[in-house]
């Protein structure tokens, strides 16, 4: 029997290192690029020039109101498409004929940059929240639904089997043997749905909006303060990041 691989400290430090690394040397490529190129200094500021404007908005008590809005976009957005994701995936999945019938709609709209329909969705709910909400439900539906969709159709037939030979009810069957079963690809699509939604929530906000991260973004771009722009890209970033490694760490405890 071959004796277990030790991982040693260093081996384990390696990635970490190398990542910082590359940190550094974009850092000192930007910072070049910005202080010795006049053609590129309007577009790419000094980092200086983004950490103060970063720790200027982080002290700003108005950001924290358009902080405000957005997550409430995103996460009614995630609860409207994430659920209709789900629900249609189970029904698809259960319902193969259905499911079948659905797929190859489902596989051209999914793709299809979702932009273009945010004027149908002013139309339909307005200017405010709603027409935003419904541009991240509808951006973070799709790759839910094709994540549940194939998670039901994966399903060892073994588990149902087992389920229907203990005479089980529907609702038993949904609870006790396919929602389980499909918890891993629903954690999945909601991870990419997520920055789905907040892309979506973002683009609509840049469009038509006077509140949200976005709205600021724009604002800063339109008013020549390009260093201010850039630090809120950064902490869209962190946010998303932030978001995204909490569902990571909800898809860990599971698969523990």
């Amino acid at each position: 029997m071959a004796a277990p691989q030790v991982i040693t400290p260093a081996q384990r430090w390696h990635p970490q290192l190398l990542r910082l690394a590359t940190l550094v040397v974009l850092g000192l490529a930007w910072e070049t690029a910005s202080r010795f190129n006049s053609t590129l200094n309007l577009a790419m500021p000094s980092l200086l020039m983004i950490a103060k404007a970063l720790f200027a908005i982080l002290f700003d008590g108005k950001f924290y109101q358009h902080l405000g809005i957005t997550l409430w976009q995103v996460v009614a957005s995630m609860v409207v498409g994430g659920l209709a994701g789900v629900g249609l995936g189970l029904w698809g999945g259960l319902k193969r004929r259905f499911g079948q019938a659905i797929e190859p709609y489902v596989y051209y709209l999914a793709p299809t940059p979702k932009i273009i329909i945010l004027p149908v969705l002013i139309l339909m709910f307005g200017v405010g929240s709603g027409s935003k909400i419904a541009m991240g439900a509808l951006s973070c539906f799709f790759p839910i639904l094709l994540s549940t969709l194939a998670g039901v159709w994966q399903i060892n037939p073994v588990l149902i089997r087992v389920g229907r030979s203990f005479h089980l009810s529907n609702r038993q069957m949904l609870t006790l043997v396919y929602l389980p079963a499909v918890m891993r690809p629903v954690i999945t699509g909601v991870r990419l749905g997520l920055g789905m939604a907040i892309t979506g929530v973002l683009l609509s906000q840049i469009r038509l909006s006077n509140a949200g991260l976005g709205f600021l973004a724009i604002s800063a771009f339109q008013t020549f303060q390009v260093a201010d722009m850039y630090a809120i890209l950064i902490l869209v970033f962190a946010l998303a990041a932030l978001a995204n490694a909490g569902v990571a760490s909800v898809e860990r405890r599971l698969g523990g």
